[in-house]
């Protein structure tokens, strides 16, 4: 007998334990381009150019707002900091309940390099950058964007908890990082975030999502409704999303955001009208089943 118990979800988190946001942000990456044609898949994005219809990606962000997004998220490796300068022409002066999140750590010679960086100076120096292009005086969330193995963790987490102590960034946060890695990390200063690139396809930092929820940090899965082959119009997702009346994208949001309470996925969209659908995914609950159902996906399509 299929067991029918909903599920119901808390649609706010405390962020850093002082910052409440809805349980769905926006991922501001989608808003850049690349020389070349489009590429096949967001993951394949050279993310090196600002948007060409910049009017378009400020409506798209202020209406983001008005829906109720309350985390926008950033990089200073997006279009070389185009996509910073974009998020405050739309939003600055920002509004009390919006948390800007941004990465600093990486370097990008070229549209195909995503090179880490985490020399302390370099941190400094880019965060300085992003304060600047985001017109604040405190950047409320930042991320490490990557842990550069040359460079020891304690010498790059450090650099951040001094910008902290500075006042210049309100909560450390870090990127598509392993359970231990993490846990290193803790042990050095506060973590309020994590982003790594979770989706039901995508299931490597299971034990990440899971450690993030007993310490209570936020999860932020990025690429959240990657589905490859799952996301067929005869696909199992379609199959529960019939069932619930939603579409697939807003079925794989909320397999997530019953997959832990701390998970805050951020989808990226060029479409408002998909910004609406998206944040609709809050008040999807799904049966004890239906999540059962999902969640033995990730033994048929796991990526490495």
């Amino acid at each position: 007998m299929t067991n029918t118990v909903k599920n119901p979800i808390g649609q706010t988190i405390d962020l850093g334990g002082d910052l409440r946001i809805r349980r769905i942000g926006y991922g501001a990456m989608r808003l850049t381009g690349g020389p070349g044609p489009a590429p096949s898949s967001p993951a394949e994005a050279p993310v090196w150019w600002a948007p060409t219809d910049r009017d378009g990606a400020i409506a798209l962000l202020r209406r983001a707002v008005e829906l109720g997004v309350e985390l926008i998220d950033t990089a200073d490796a997006y279009a070389l900091g185009a996509n910073e300068e974009l998020i405050a022409e739309a939003l600055h002066p920002y509004p009390e309940n919006v948390v800007i999140a941004t990465k600093v750590g990486v370097l990008r010679p070229s549209p195909a390099e995503w090179v880490p960086h985490g020399h302390p100076a370099y941190l400094r120096q880019q965060t300085e950058l992003s304060l600047r292009r985001l017109r604040t005086e405190r950047i409320d969330l930042m991320h490490l964007h990557r842990i550069d193995p040359e460079v020891p963790l304690a010498d790059q987490i450090g650099a951040l908890r001094q910008l902290q102590d500075e006042g210049k960034i309100r909560h450390i946060g870090l990127s598509e990082v392993s359970a231990e890695q993490l846990r290193q990390a803790i042990e050095i200063a506060p973590i309020a975030g994590v982003q790594n690139m979770y989706n039901l396809a995508t299931r490597q930092h299971e034990e990440v999502v899971d450690l993030t929820a007993e310490h209570g940090i936020a999860f932020v899965p990025f690429f959240p409704i990657a589905m490859g082959e799952h996301a067929a119009a005869d696909g199992p997702v379609a199959a529960v999303a019939g069932e619930l009346g939603a579409t697939p994208a807003q079925t794989a949001l909320a397999w997530l955001l019953h997959r832990s309470p701390t998970v805050v996925p951020i989808p990226g969209t060029t479409s408002i009208g998909h910004l609406g659908q998206n944040l609709a995914a809050l008040d999807i609950s799904l049966s004890a089943d239906q999540f059962a159902r999902l969640s033995a996906l990730a033994h048929e399509g796991q990526e490495a």
